[in-house]
């Protein structure tokens, strides 16, 4: 069984949360010592209910590439023109850091070293992975690494702290610039390879890696996510045999809460908006997830499992999944919406250790996502939610997400039943 998420407070040191955009947790309450009532990863499950059909540093969500591109979701970059990538010197098209405009970031978001430094502050994200890499070094020594998305290289300088024989790290932002100069100036030049390119348009110097390390996981585990480029490079490179992936389970959860303020002051707002009727808008908000805390005292159901992801066996249809689920109440309240988190483990390695980004956990920068509902409802201990989630990238832009929600309510107070379309971009 992989231990609890967060990792155990002599691993991590836990800092008081960053302010939340919507609410303020309490520094004084730590949520980690809080035990979740949800289910952690214990094995590798099948997939749920995942339908055939159809990239990094960060959602990172994402992907190293613009959030408007529409180039690969992983490695998405403005440097298209060739296969072969020169290893030896990483591509610095588009002038230097000083001379890039707005527009530039638009196109090559993962440039900003703003989004950088929110995932590097991210103590839960990045710990975790220092931890699974540093003590589990035997699986590292002398090994071959690829790192997809690398961002500013800090997974794969851990990599090399680690004994690696030699690391290739591979992002298609103009991040990589930046990473190439880290890497030199601390010392790992000839350990480290920064390559600038889509994963799927790049050549190794080597037809084989031992270890694939990649921190894919967007908000709502997918959204611009970059488990296309990483399924790619596995695929393509990963040796067959005994082959490595850091992290190798993910798991996805939903739950109801009670978040009638949040949901006024965001929602009905557009109601009367200086004495004016402001409802057009307020349809349009409604159907946007929320990436937001929410704090674990407004949750009112369990949590349960609507999505199981194997990474060393998983196949890029995946990602368009649906799965039914039900809920049951833990006491008398109202449901405002439904919120989505998601978990990861590593545990190909000698002592399995894994995060959360449950809100009865401590902050991440995924925060979690909330879906709110159009209605409230009113639902009493013991009663159940029945629903059905389904999930598929955009046709027009495939970083976004169509969520499609459906639930049913036969309750003491409540009967309701509706389906709702949700896009997250």
């Amino acid at each position: 069984a992989i231990p609890s998420f967060p990792p155990t407070r002599k691993d991590v040191s836990h800092e008081p949360p960053p302010p939340a955009k919507r609410r303020q947790l309490s520094l004084e309450e730590d949520l980690s010592e809080k035990t979740p009532p949800v289910p952690v990863i214990v094995e590798a499950t099948a997939p749920v209910a995942a339908t055939p059909s159809a990239s990094s540093a960060d959602q990172k969500q994402a992907t190293a590439s613009s959030a408007a591109s529409n180039s690969s979701s992983n490695s998405s970059s403005n440097n298209n023109n060739s296969t072969a990538v020169d290893l030896s010197v990483v591509s610095s098209e588009g002038g230097g850091a000083d001379e890039r405009t707005s527009k530039d970031y638009y196109f090559d978001s993962y440039a900003h070293h703003a989004i950088h430094e929110e995932m590097l502050k991210d103590e839960v994200r990045t710990k975790t992975y220092e931890m699974a890499i540093m003590q589990n070094k035997h699986l590292f020594q002398d090994k071959i690494i690829l790192d997809v998305g690398c961002g500013t290289g800090i997974l794969s300088m851990f990599a090399a702290q680690a004994g690696a024989k030699h690391v290739y790290a591979v992002d298609c932002s103009s991040i990589a610039d930046q990473a190439r100069q880290i890497v030199e100036i601390n010392g790992f030049a000839d350990t480290i390879t920064v390559i600038k390119g889509k994963i799927e348009e790049i050549e190794l110097p080597v037809t084989e890696v031992d270890v694939i390390v990649s921190e894919w996981m967007g908000y709502f585990l997918l959204y611009e996510s970059m488990l296309d480029s990483v399924i790619f490079a596995r695929d393509k490179w990963l040796v067959k045999e005994n082959g490595i992936v850091f992290p190798d389970k993910a798991v996805m959860y939903v739950c109801a809460a009670e978040d009638g303020q949040v949901k006024r002051d965001r929602l009905d707002f557009w109601g009367n908006v200086y004495g004016f009727d402001m409802t057009p808008i307020q349809n349009i908000a409604l159907k946007e997830p929320v990436v937001d805390v929410i704090d674990g005292k407004a949750i009112v159901t369990d949590a349960v499992p609507i999505l199981h992801l194997d990474i060393l066996t998983c196949k890029k249809e995946d990602v368009e999944f649906e799965a039914s689920f039900e809920l049951k109440a833990q006491r008398n309240d109202y449901v405002h919406g439904l919120v989505a988190y998601f978990e990861c483990a590593f545990t190909q390695v000698h002592k399995p250790i894994g995060f959360s980004t449950s809100p009865f956990c401590r902050y991440t920068h995924w925060k979690q996502t909330i879906f709110y509902l159009p209605e409230s409802l009113v639902i009493c201990s013991g009663e159940t939610i029945s629903g059905d989630i389904r999930c598929k990238p955009n046709k027009k832009n495939h970083r976004d997400l169509d969520i499609g929600l459906g639930l049913s309510v036969n309750g003491h107070h409540a009967k309701y039943n509706k389906h709702m379309d949700y896009r997250l971009r």
